[in-house]
């Protein structure tokens, strides 16, 4: 793990990567690291969180400024400029149930091909994907995600980089955390190793690549 600035952080991203953002509605995401990639105009993003938050909060604020070409999401609902996007055909949004879209995530994270789920046999979530049958039910395959970056947001780091997370806003940082090649955190607070209990550690530090800096 290295300490950085949340400017050489981003820097590191180039226009057209895939990039996890922990969150849901806001709530768990990184904001520092999305204002920097707003800031430096990352186009081009290939999107994996769970929704796309609203106008000026979380990921939103990526739409507000149309640095994104695909998303992948569990839903866009209270997001109208993510809607106009896709509707005007700047976006292509793959929606995914949620459920799934965890466990595809934490299937990339675990090194696995996919995962087998009942959800969206016999709907069009299941065009175009391989059904499989378990003990005479229908599954479908559902591919693993994973992404060349992960941006996570944590309560407690400490200077190992392993994280705690707060409440509702450890949501899908942990398992992101997992699944990316290049692990990007910020923390609300940075402690000195052995403040966070063994047990209280969620993600371990080996998982983090960069920690940026509070200063």
């Amino acid at each position: 793990m290295k300490a950085v600035s949340v400017e050489e952080a981003v820097a590191m991203i180039p226009a057209g990567a895939s990039v996890m953002v922990g969150g849901f509605m806001g709530v768990g995401t990184p904001e520092r690291l999305v204002d920097e990639v707003v800031r430096q105009q990352k186009t081009g993003l290939s999107l994996i969180c769970n929704d796309a938050a609203i106008p000026g909060k979380g990921v939103g604020k990526l739409f507000d400024a149309a640095l994104v070409s695909q998303l992948t999401a569990t839903h866009i609902g209270l997001n109208p400029k993510a809607q106009q996007q896709m509707l005007a055909n700047q976006i292509n949004v793959d929606l995914v149930p949620q459920g799934t879209f965890v466990e595809r995530i934490r299937a990339g994270g675990c090194g696995l091909g996919g995962v087998l789920t009942p959800t969206g046999v016999g709907t069009l979530v299941a065009e175009g994907k391989r059904q499989i049958e378990v003990d005479g039910k229908p599954f479908l395959l559902e591919i693993a995600l994973r992404a060349q970056f992960a941006l996570v947001h944590a309560f407690l780091a400490d200077y190992l980089g392993n994280l705690a997370y707060a409440l509702t806003s450890r949501n899908f940082n942990p398992i992101m955390a997992m699944a990316a090649d290049t692990v990007i955190v910020t923390a609300e607070n940075i402690v000195p190793v052995g403040v966070i209990a063994p047990d209280h550690v969620v993600t371990p530090a080996p998982l983090v690549d960069y920690l940026i800096t509070n200063g």
